[in-house]
């Protein structure tokens, strides 16, 4: 049995609770930096995102149901929860990778405390770091375009949206792929580095766009007063009075087309609800001409046969 003397008692406990507080005071600083980077970053996203411009700005009936001036931003309210979404979405990618270089730092530290030789460390992982970026060029970019997208409100979750060869409902969003539902079922995935261009059919409002074919000898203005009234008696229905946002405005003579006089009429909707609106309205109109006798024509065809 080896006898201890105290100083050398002493001097063992010294060499082991020097090197256990250091590393205890890296824990704790490791920990301190996480939370005080994550708040910080949360406060930056939030004042990034209030700055950005509401899409709700530009509809001059909503700001009229506002009692807001033209171009004046909404109330803070209506936008809050998409906002929100943007807010936390863009905080937790980012507090995931503050978490991973703030505790990979702390490692470092930890083994250089105990001794360890961090130079081969440090050199494999430079090497597998250029190694890694030269394999993932398109996971980065991919998680680049990701991020772009979150802070510019680009789209979000909810959204109808076209990204060129697919378009449909975004019900996932992540930094590296936008998950689409089409309207015939089909789910995309979507690569975030592979969107060029994305096409937004619902984001603070939309627009419904009715064309409708009239005969030659039927009368324009009463056509358009027609389609006129039916566009506004449906918008004092209480069903669809919330979902129409302006009144019907009428553009008149689209084209004068081979077999009709096609007529334009719009409405400013809510999001994403154009599309029912649209068929409502072409309904309506379509009782609304049979009742006045206006002809809705359709292509039609003369055959002459000549006999030799």
């Amino acid at each position: 049995m080896i006898a201890l003397t105290r100083d050398e008692v002493v001097s063992w406990l010294g060499d082991i609770a020097v090197p256990a507080l250091r590393i205890l005071v890296v824990v704790i600083m490791a920990e301190v930096a996480v939370i005080v980077l994550r708040r910080t970053t949360r406060a930056a996203f939030q004042k990034l995102v209030e700055r950005g411009d509401s899409p709700l700005v530009g509809s001059r009936l909503v700001l009229e149901k506002l009692g807001l001036a033209d171009g004046e931003a909404p109330p803070r309210e209506l936008t809050a929860n998409r906002n929100l979404k943007r807010v936390d979405a863009l905080s937790d990618i980012t507090n995931n990778l503050i978490k991973v270089v703030v505790w990979l730092i702390a490692i470092f530290m930890i083994l250089g405390t105990l001794g360890i030789n961090l130079g081969p460390l440090v050199a494999g992982a430079g090497i597998a770091g250029i190694a890694l970026g030269f394999g993932a060029q398109s996971i980065v970019k991919d998680f680049l375009s990701g991020i772009l997208m979150l802070v510019e409100d680009q789209f979000g979750i909810g959204d109808v949206i076209d990204v060129g060869e697919a378009s449909g409902v975004v019900e996932s969003l992540s930094l590296r792929t936008t998950r689409l539902r089409s309207i015939d079922g089909t789910v995309w995935h979507v690569p975030n580095g592979e969107i060029r261009r994305v096409g937004n059919m619902s984001q603070g409002w939309s627009r419904s766009v009715i064309d409708v074919g009239i005969g030659y000898g039927s009368d324009i203005d009463t056509s358009l007063a027609i389609m006129k009234g039916v566009a506004e008696g449906m918008s004092n229905e209480e069903t669809w009075n919330t979902k129409l946002l302006e009144k019907p405005e009428l553009l008149g003579v689209q084209e004068l087309g081979d077999s009709s006089v096609v007529l334009r009429m719009w409405v400013v909707t809510e999001p994403a609800a154009q599309w029912d609106v649209s068929r409502e309205l072409r309904r309506r109109i379509k009782y609304a001409f049979d009742a006045a006798g206006i002809e809705i024509p359709f292509p039609q065809m003369t055959a002459h046969l000549r006999r030799d």
